[in-house]
């Protein structure tokens, strides 16, 4: 009997601690999830792409990827980050918007990959400062692209018009468009973050970038004279009839049929409009060609020069369920060769140095000199500000565009000042 229940206690003991292929991880266990926010087309294929050749080349540490809607990715992520175990790799925005995550415990420091791969020597100063908080990094960024104001050639050209360098530029060109029955500006606001770039270029071209600046630091008062100015400058838009009606009801996607169809103008929009706008012209090469940029106009010559420039990348969530396999595979989306088919595939802006852009065509050498030739560059309202008070400005902004009376723009400025002095006494008082 007594050898019976020292058998019986052996073998409980074995199963407790695991013996033979019970004592490996399962697959499961091994998996690398990786949830991203490349929910349109161009982009999803490529990331897919990417993923599957890390799993061809590490079927031990295969990666699950979880592509969202990217709307849903940004509001979703809070809850992402704080599961147990949240997913391992996750999209995102530099600058305050991960920078938030970071103060909170929830981004992963990876400083040892960083050396290891030895990034200081391919990444640039001003990127590796997007990656870093108090001498660590945190966040790998891996493309940027500039936003301007997007036109069809041909069509401002029937209508007898230049692109416009000014703020008068584009009124006239309002005007001039109105009268021959074509939209001057489409825009998709039914997610509202296209309306935050003409905030965004409006406060900058008026009150300049450092002010700008320090509005989404929140330092500034929304209810400056200087950010009531910005809005009244704005209201002139609608006065002058510029954008296109019943813009609420269109993604910003959406809003490149009537671009397409010549039936509008131009568009504020980033650089990533080229990969919908070549599925949008595919069966017509002449279309494909018709679409050019320029700066955002003028508006006072004295006041220096800001443009937006927003930095994706990627990060380790700090309670992801195998963050050192996970080191690996980041290693691996931070390469030169993931870096290089960036380019290649997609036409991205690469973050990395020492990769080939001979393929880079005229337009993105002008982007690039357009962020370069900018006094200072910024990352966009809803990157430069805390996650509150950038949903916040963005509900202001859909309801400006529904009512962009003085009445409502007084209203709006006080509510966003209620939330912008709170969140400024919450983070002194940290």
């Amino acid at each position: 009997m007594r050898k019976k229940v020292l058998a019986l206690v052996l073998i409980l003991a074995l199963l407790a601690v695991g013996i033979g292929v019970a004592s490996q991880p399962t697959v499961a266990q091994m998996k690398i999830v990786y949830n991203s926010y490349a929910s349109d087309p161009v982009p999803r294929a490529f990331t897919e792409s990417v993923v599957a050749a890390w799993n061809a080349a590490n079927p031990n540490m295969p990666v699950e990827l979880n592509i969202i809607n990217h709307e849903d990715f940004k509001q979703a992520i809070r809850t992402y980050l704080v599961a147990e175990p949240a997913p391992d790799v996750l999209d995102w925005f530099a600058g305050n918007r991960a920078q938030f995550f970071i103060s909170r415990g929830l981004i992963a420091d990876f400083s040892d990959v960083w050396e290891a791969e030895k990034w200081d020597e391919v990444y640039p100063a001003g990127f590796k400062a997007l990656a870093t908080v108090d001498g660590k990094q945190y966040f790998l960024p891996n493309n940027y692209y500039w936003w301007a104001l997007y036109f069809r050639p041909s069509v401002l050209k029937d209508a007898g018009l230049e692109p416009p360098q000014t703020w008068d530029d584009l009124l006239n060109a309002c005007r001039v468009l109105n009268e021959k029955g074509i939209t001057p500006i489409t825009i998709g606001t039914k997610a509202p973050w296209p309306a935050a770039a003409w905030f965004d270029y409006i406060n900058m071209r008026l009150n300049g970038p450092q002010f700008h600046l320090d509005l989404m630091l929140l330092k500034e008062s929304y209810t400056d004279p200087r950010v009531k100015a910005t809005f009244m400058k704005w209201k002139e838009l609608f006065d002058n009839k510029c954008y296109i009606e019943n813009s609420a009801a269109l993604e910003w996607a959406d809003a490149l049929t009537p671009l397409a169809q010549g039936k509008a103008a131009m568009y504020l929009m980033g650089g990533f409009i080229t990969d919908s706008w070549q599925l949008a012209a595919a069966n017509d090469p002449q279309l494909q060609a018709d679409l050019d940029f320029v700066r955002f106009p003028i508006i006072d010559p004295n006041v220096p020069i800001g443009e937006d420039a927003p930095t994706d990348g990627v990060f380790l969530a700090a309670r992801g369920g195998n963050l050192e396999m996970a080191k690996k595979f980041l290693a691996y989306l931070g390469s030169k060769e993931v870096a290089q088919r960036g380019v290649d595939e997609l036409g991205r802006l690469p973050v990395r140095t020492d990769v080939s852009t001979e393929r880079f065509t005229d337009a993105q050498k002008k982007g690039i000199s357009l962020i370069q030739s900018a006094d200072m560059v910024l990352q966009f309202y809803d990157r430069d500000t805390t996650p509150e008070m950038a949903e916040r400005g963005l509900n202001a902004f859909a309801s400006f565009f529904a009512d962009p009376s003085e009445a409502n723009i007084d209203a709006l400025l006080a509510d966003l000042e209620e939330t912008r002095a709170r969140l400024a006494a919450e983070q002194a008082n940290e």
